[in-house]
């Protein structure tokens, strides 16, 4: 292992009251037909594009109003996370990522809309600490795709990726590149791929341990 590739939502925190306040706003404003969103509702959304959950929440709407409303969503969003006070961050999740970033690599893929990492990265004070990261608000990409492009610019040869979602497990089955299943987060594994899994986490914290175990072997 030369790398370590993180997901978002789900694996570094958790926004999902925050967003789904934000998005009801927007969806109450601009389309009133569409059912409001919950918390519980979008964590079974995140971690999938964001034309896919525009589909999938946006009932009723043509494609060009869906993203209309997705770009209001998305930017009433990234104002409620920048305004809000409350820690939504994991537990260990920031203090892990200083002390790994000294001995490896440390790079972020999402499925999110662009501009989003950054708000992560400054929210959470860890940008000195993120090599690289790359989403599909920028690319329009898929995730594994967007595995394969951060791979690649920054030459990497054997990253693992750590989400917590089947299709984040997927995705890395797609780039061939080995999963560690966050299962403090949203989603849920079928039992043929957590036997597949690299490794399986019950706090970001024993990322650290892992590291610390493949290096001494």
């Amino acid at each position: 292992m030369d790398s370590i590739i993180l997901d978002i939502d789900g694996t570094i925190w958790d926004t999902t009251s925050i967003v789904a306040n934000a998005w009801n706003e927007e969806i109450q404003k601009l389309f009133p037909s569409v059912p409001q969103v919950s918390s519980d509702i979008l964590k079974t959304q995140f971690g999938k594009p964001m034309n896919v959950i525009a589909d999938n929440l946006f009932l009723g709407l043509n494609d060009s109003d869906k993203k209309i409303l997705m770009d209001a969503c998305c930017q009433n969003e990234q104002l409620a996370i920048k305004n809000s006070t409350k820690n939504i961050t994991y537990e260990n999740v920031v203090s892990t990522i200083e002390e790994l970033s000294k001995t490896i690599p440390i790079f972020i893929v999402s499925n999110c809309h662009d501009g989003y990492i950054e708000l992560v990265m400054k929210k959470n004070k860890i940008e000195n600490f993120i090599t690289d990261f790359e989403c599909y608000g920028k690319t329009k990409l898929s995730k594994g795709e967007n595995i394969l492009l951060v791979k690649k610019r920054n030459n990497l040869q054997s990253p693992i990726y750590v989400g917590d979602t089947q299709g984040d497990f997927d995705q890395c089955k797609i780039a061939n590149v080995p999963f560690v299943f966050a299962n403090y987060g949203f989603g849920a594994l079928d039992e043929k791929s957590k036997s597949e899994c690299f490794k399986i986490i019950e706090n970001f914290i024993e990322l650290k341990f892992l590291v610390e175990t493949l290096s001494s072997t």
